[in-house]
């Protein structure tokens, strides 16, 4: 399906990939901490407004 040329060529692609991201990410880690330092609170509130959602859903089904 695929040849031996374009398998090695996705595998290092990926590797090239994440390495860079993680270096990106690490980099803005002091931006990442100052600018969202709330927002979990957030991700807390939208995950228990969709499990409120759930909750209702099989209650009046």
């Amino acid at each position: 399906m695929f040849t031996k040329g374009q398998i090695a060529f996705g595998i290092l692609f990926a590797i090239a990939f994440i390495a860079i991201i993680a270096y990106m990410y690490r980099k803005d880690s002091k931006l990442h901490r100052k600018y969202y330092k709330g927002s979990i609170w957030v991700l807390i509130g939208f995950i228990g407004f969709l499990l409120m959602l759930a909750a209702i859903k099989f209650v009046f089904m």
